[in-house]
């Protein structure tokens, strides 16, 4: 498994909504210009994360998007699994795996079940609010002196 640069930017997409929506809806053309990413590539994002029902999107001119949820709703798994589809490691584990005939005496079948599990337990265990706490964090550190 090896999450893309689509699903690296959804997330960070994601992070940018929660960190700038001040009672107004988020342009995409802000989130690009902060981000250094192409407003096009952005769009075709957002569509999907729009289509999935992660984030809205409000028209007019002061229209833009926000989060459909508070950000402690959101998981990181929740929002690659958006953009990426299913994470496992193999064909024959994670949510749309094939039934694997030789399940049951294959010792690597077991590797990547486990391997499965522990990508999505890390990866359901972090809410975007806690990759929001860590963004402050480390801000906060920058701004010591």
């Amino acid at each position: 498994m090896r999450i893309s640069t689509r699903g690296k930017n959804a997330i960070n997409l994601m992070l940018d909504l929660a960190t700038y929506h001040q009672g107004e809806p988020v342009r995409l053309k802000d989130i690009a210009k902060r981000q250094d990413i192409s407003e096009k590539y952005l769009e075709q994002i957002i569509a999907v994360l729009h289509k999935s029902g992660l984030v809205k999107s409000i028209r007019g001119a002061h229209g833009g998007y926000v989060l459909a949820y508070p950000p402690e709703r959101y998981t990181a798994g929740q929002i690659l699994k958006a953009v990426e589809g299913d994470l496992a490691p193999t064909d024959c584990v994670g949510e749309n795996g094939s039934e694997c005939e030789n399940k049951g005496t294959c010792v690597s079948y077991r590797l990547w079940k486990k391997l499965d599990e522990a990508v999505n337990d890390v990866l359901e265990g972090i809410t975007l609010a806690d990759m929001l706490d860590w963004q402050n964090e480390l801000l906060s550190d920058q701004y010591m002196i």
